[in-house]
């Protein structure tokens, strides 16, 4: 059903206008004042107004304007005279439709109102579209299919349409970010602004600035108004990352603007309303720093409405493998490489890593290593030997023992000389290097160990 609104302080002009525009498909109203009209909006839903430009009282383009404010989707047909149409223009620039001219014949007024539900129409089709392929988009950015994933994207999917806040729990480099973009764009507002702001890169004194705005000379070096980030994310989402980072100065204030949803830039006392989906993430124990009171909790239960808690990557080893293939095809086509295969013992060994650094540090690795491969076609344990993270477990509570790279590495020289019997040219072999990269990394070892073994065949 098409909802339309007539609004003409003439009441032969809205006789006619309802015939025109009368069929069983249309639901008409009529009044006649542009405050009539207003009172109307209020309470009823429309998709279009008809409105004579010039009334008594408020004009046609003066209620438009008032419309527009709460409600920017609904359309407007505005009527005018011949001598009259540089203001219909205006009307034009500032968001109508349409205009008619009078005098107007029924046909005329009829196919101005249907152009404007094809319109309608169109627009839909190409934000279904457009919110397909942002979706398809999305979902390729987050890689996984162990049941933890599984979980995530359904939760993704319950939560997305609608405008609860969500907190998105987990350790460094687990994707949280990529899950808050996910909610986004595939949520009503997919088409709006997605604004981030790392609440651990702002001083504490721009904190308030950064996100409510000031105005010009309200501080030093405030040279021009800004507006601030929920200005900016009005009719979209805001990522408010790593959020345990940010003073408990602006957690009160950050609490009244989310209670209020209006926010004041400093230097003004205007309050100016805005509109925004929040999403937080934090990679701390924010029950820990409630108790130690560095977090708020009234912040956090507002906030936390919709909880989304990532998995570590140590905790879901049947996605690596997944990741790693995807991370070479990623920068197999970013350096314009042929296709690269990791060798198998070094896939075991990277499936068997417990990952304190998370998907980020799989990712940093890989890229590392196709890089080192250079135009070799096949990735072997040997370019993966200079990695340097350090790789203690960040909240992991298994405590499990994790070495690095080079450990590990050394490790599975050892396992192999044993299972070759100190036989060198036959480990190389079997590790896919180099007797000389072997003998080298032999050598290397000799300061850490007295038990470095001889060459069988020396």
């Amino acid at each position: 059903m098409r909802r339309l609104l007539i609004v003409d302080d003439d009441f032969s002009i809205r006789t006619i206008l309802q015939e025109a525009v009368s069929s069983k498909e249309n639901k008409i109203k009529a009044v006649e004042s542009g405050e009539a009209a207003l009172n109307k909006l209020k309470n009823e839903e429309f998709d279009l107004v008809i409105s004579d430009l010039m009334m008594d009282g408020m004009s046609g383009i003066e209620l438009m304007e008032n419309v527009k404010k709460t409600n920017p989707e609904i359309g407007f047909l505005i009527i005018t005279a011949y001598g009259t149409i540089k203001t219909a223009v205006d009307a034009l620039q500032k968001g109508a439709f349409d205009f008619i001219t009078k005098p107007f014949s029924i046909s005329h007024i009829k196919s101005r109102v249907d152009r404007f539900f094809e319109f309608q129409g169109l627009k839909q089709e190409n934000k279904n579209l457009k919110r397909k392929l942002s979706q398809d988009n999305t979902f390729n950015k987050l890689v996984g299919q162990s049941q933890a994933m599984r979980t995530i994207y359904h939760q993704i999917d319950v939560v997305a349409n609608s405008d609860a806040p969500v907190f998105i729990q987990g350790e460094s480099g687990t994707g949280k970010e990529l899950i808050a973009q996910a909610v986004h764009e595939n949520s009503s507002r997919f088409d709006q602004p997605f604004l981030k702001v790392n609440c651990p890169a702002i001083p504490e004194t721009l904190f308030e600035s950064t996100l409510f705005g000031h105005e010009k000379g309200s501080f030093t070096n405030a040279i021009k108004t800004y507006k601030g980030l929920f200005e900016e994310a009005h009719g979209g989402t805001l990522l408010l990352d790593e959020i345990s980072e940010m003073p408990t100065s602006m957690q009160a204030k950050l609490l009244r603007v989310l209670q209020e949803e209006k926010i004041t830039r400093v230097g003004s006392t205007k309050e100016i309303s805005i509109d925004v989906r929040i999403i937080a993430t934090s990679n701390q124990n924010i029950n820990k720093m409630i108790e130690n009171e560095n977090f708020r909790s009234d912040l956090f239960f507002r906030l936390n409405v919709f909880p989304i808690n990532v998995p570590n990557l140590r905790s879901r080893p049947d996605d690596i493998q997944v990741l790693i293939e995807h991370f070479l095809k990623k920068f197999q086509t970013k350096y314009n490489y042929t296709k690269k295969i990791v060798k198998k013992e070094t896939l075991d060994l990277l499936c068997n890593k417990k990952w304190p650094g998370n998907v980020r540090q799989l990712e940093n690795l890989i890229e590392r290593a196709i890089l080192y491969s250079g135009k070799e076609t096949y990735i072997t344990l040997e370019h993966f030997s200079f990695q340097a993270d350090p790789l203690q477990p960040q909240n992991d509570s298994t405590n499990i023992p994790l070495g690095t790279i080079a450990e590990m590495e050394k490790q599975l020289i050892f396992q192999t000389l044993k299972k070759t019997n100190n036989n060198r040219t036959k480990a190389a072999k079997l590790l896919d290097i180099s007797v000389r990269t072997l003998r080298n990394k032999l050598h290397q070892y000799n300061d850490d160990s007295d038990n470095i073994p001889e060459d069988s065949e020396d």
